[in-house]
């Protein structure tokens, strides 16, 4: 079982969503607390994962020796949604 941790922007960002989208996002998030690696997440560098829930793209961090998840960015895909991802975390 990992810690799960949400940065601050990212609280902010989750709590501008509407219940419908919530609804979504806060169970995917949740389940990486289980398995921080689940089925269709992609490793986008070093310890930086993505997954996707529908248009939403949840980016977080993996510390497998501090058994620790820290998500770093919630946003719909879009150009930038990857952008300074090494300042995230």
């Amino acid at each position: 079982m990992y810690r799960l941790e949400v940065t601050k922007p990212t609280q902010r960002e989750l709590d501008k969503l509407s219940d419908k989208e919530l609804e979504r996002i806060v169970p995917a998030i949740r389940s990486l607390g289980e398995n921080p690696r689940p089925r269709g997440s992609k490793k986008i560098r070093r310890n930086i994962h993505r997954i996707r829930v529908g248009d939403w793209r949840i980016i977080y961090a993996v510390f497998d020796k501090d058994k620790l998840v820290i998500v770093g960015k919630v946003a719909r895909r879009s150009e930038r949604t990857y952008d300074k991802l090494d300042e995230m975390f």
